[in-house]
C-alpha cells in the first residue's frame, strides 16, 4: 500500500504531500496521489502558461463528489516563497492577494492543498488591467452534442482567417471548446470583449441554428453559446492542462485544429491516464498561444 504521506524535494523547496490515498475520483478508482503525479509529470508543458498569471483554484478537499469551492487568494499557510499579487476591484474595500506560481513546488503546493482544477486570467501580473489573450468559450446547451461544438468552433475557425487572425482550440475538459487569440501588448479588456461578442454576433446571424451569444443564465437547447464575457478583468478559464473535476479525470487539452475538423476526438478520452502520453509523442502545440503578436481589427 502507499504511504499516506510523503517528502517532496524541488530544489531548495520541500512539500510535505499528503492524504495521497484519499480518493478523489472514485469511480475511477484515482487518487490524490494520481493527481499529484499528473501534475508534476506535465508541469514543465504547464508552467509557461501560469507563469506570473493570477491563478484561481477550485479546491475539492474530499474529492470530485465532496463539497467544493473557489479560492481567488493567496492561502495564509503559504509558504513565503509562493508569490502574489494584489489586486483591489473597484467594487469593493479590500484587497485580493492573487497566487502567482512560479515554477513546479508552487504548481504541486497548491494541488496538494486538494486544489483540482487551475483556472487562469487573462491578463499578466505586470499589467492585470491588460490582457494579453482574447478568448472564444464555446458552451453547449443541455441538447446540443460536443459534435455541435466542433462545427461551431470551425466556424469560428473561418471567421478569424477571413480576417487575418490565428486562434488556438483546446477542450474545457467539460462539453465545451475554448479557441484562444495570442494578443499584442495595447488592447484593454474592453476592446477585446467587444470584438468577441460583435464577431459572435455574427456567427450567431449567419448560422441561428448553430451559434448563439451568450446572455447571462445557462443555455438551454441545441445551440452553442459564445461567452464574450470571459474577455473581463478578473474573470477566468480552465488553464492549459489542468484536471477537471469530473468523472474519467478530464483535461483541459489543446487541440489541432485537424482533429477538430476530424471531429472523432472526444473530452473523454482526453484524461489524467492519456494526456502524458500525448504530450509525450506530440509535444506543446498550445506554444503559439504564449507568442502575443495579433492586434485585434
Amino acid at each position: 500500500m502507499a504511504p499516506e504521506s510523503e517528502t517532496w524535494r524541488f530544489g531548495k523547496h520541500s512539500i510535505n504531500v499528503s492524504n495521497l490515498i484519499k480518493a478523489f475520483w472514485p469511480e475511477d478508482g484515482y487518487t490524490k496521489e494520481d493527481m499529484l503525479h499528473y501534475y508534476r509529470t506535465v508541469a514543465p508543458v504547464m508552467l509557461p502558461y501560469l507563469a506570473d498569471r493570477p491563478v484561481t483554484l477550485r479546491v475539492f478537499p474530499d474529492g470530485i463528489q465532496g463539497f467544493s469551492y473557489y479560492r481567488r487568494d493567496r492561502p495564509e499557510n503559504a509558504p513565503s516563497w509562493l508569490r502574489s499579487v494584489d489586486y483591489h476591484p473597484e467594487t469593493v474595500q479590500s484587497v485580493t492577494r492573487l497566487p502567482l506560481i512560479d515554477d513546479m513546488a508552487g504548481l504541486v503546493w497548491l494541488a496538494n492543498q486538494a486544489s483540482i482544477e487551475f483556472h487562469l486570467w487573462g491578463s499578466r501580473a505586470s499589467n492585470l488591467a491588460q490582457p494579453d489573450m482574447a478568448i472564444f468559450d464555446l458552451d453547449p446547451g443541455d441538447k446540443a452534442t460536443f459534435a455541435d461544438v466542433l462545427q461551431a468552433a470551425l466556424r469560428l475557425h473561418d471567421a478569424l482567417e477571413r480576417v487575418g487572425l490565428r486562434g488556438y482550440p483546446k477542450t474545457s475538459g467539460g462539453r465545451g471548446l475554448h479557441v484562444y487569440l495570442p494578443l499584442a501588448p495595447g488592447h484593454t479588456f474592453d476592446s477585446a470583449r467587444a470584438w468577441v461578442k460583435a464577431l459572435a454576433e455574427q456567427l450567431a446571424a449567419a448560422h441561428p441554428k448553430l451559434i448563439a451569444v451568450a446572455h447571462g443564465a445557462t443555455h438551454r437547447g441545441r445551440q452553442v453559446t459564445i461567452d464574450h464575457a470571459q474577455n473581463s478583468i478578473g474573470r477566468n478559464t480552465a488553464a492549459p492542462y489542468t484536471l477537471r473535476a469530473y468523472p474519467g479525470a478530464p483535461v483541459s487539452t489543446p487541440l489541432t485544429w485537424g482533429e477538430v475538423e476530424d471531429g472523432r476526438l472526444h473530452p473523454s478520452d482526453l484524461t489524467l491516464r492519456t494526456d502524458p502520453d500525448r504530450l509525450e509523442r506530440g509535444g506543446d502545440i498550445f506554444a503559439p498561444v504564449l507568442q502575443g503578436d495579433q492586434n485585434l481589427p
